[in-house]
């Protein structure tokens, strides 16, 4: 059980004493069998506190979903300097680097995907959307072609998915999952008929050739 002595904290410290509880809790417990006053216990607080900051369990879950999710967009924010394929991989790097440093958040919104909940879904896909624009926005600029969008918009959930995965497999490099996920991007592209393929094709795949130089 995760318990922490009881401190005079600021509203803004309290509220993120109590989400880093609530990741521990919800990322190990099944949803429905999670109780938000346990988290009360664990921060040695009133339930009536709680509830003072988050009125119900899906406005706390949904605020933990939230953060975790701005976190990942702060953290990935594109370099538009680099060239495309270097902002791709700088991309993956530090997606992967916050999920080894945020396992139980990851695990969390796992959980939220799972939960089929409308709120926690459009926050998620909130995410999915930023991530695959700025990637679009890197490769073709303006309007891009329809399959092109669900080519990415997939390839974000598969790497969303693999970094899931990931965090049980601690025999799996943070390289290799780079590679691979980098390589199934590569491999989505090169598959997509001429008119579906980003402008910015040849030059992501010149970056790889320079990339492999090195």
């Amino acid at each position: 059980m995760w318990t922490v002595s009881r401190t005079r904290l600021s509203p803004e410290q309290r509220s993120a004493q109590l989400l880093d509880l609530g990741e521990q809790l919800f990322a190990t417990t099944p949803y429905d069998d999670v109780h938000i006053e346990k988290v009360a216990e664990m921060a040695g607080v009133s339930r009536g506190l709680m509830y003072h900051y988050f009125p119900g369990k899906r406005a706390f879950f949904a605020a933990l979903v939230r953060r975790h999710v701005e976190a990942l967009a702060r953290a990935t924010e594109p370099d538009p300097g680099l060239p495309p394929y270097e902002q791709l991989a700088h991309g993956v790097e530090v997606f992967l680097d916050h999920v080894r440093r945020h396992p139980l958040g990851t695990k969390t919104m796992q959980r939220a995907l799972a939960s089929a909940d409308a709120e926690m879904t459009e926050v998620i896909a909130w995410s999915e959307r930023l991530q695959g624009d700025r990637i679009l926005d890197a490769l073709a600029g303006g309007t891009p072609p329809p399959l092109l969008r669900i080519a990415v918009r997939n390839w974000i959930v598969f790497l969303r998915n693999t970094a899931h995965d990931w965090i049980d497999e601690p025999a799996v490099s943070r390289e290799e999952v780079r590679d691979l996920a980098l390589s199934a991007f590569v491999g989505i592209l090169e598959g997509l008929p001429e008119g579906a393929r980003p402008a910015g094709l040849a030059t992501l795949l010149d970056g790889i050739d320079r990339s492999a130089d090195l």
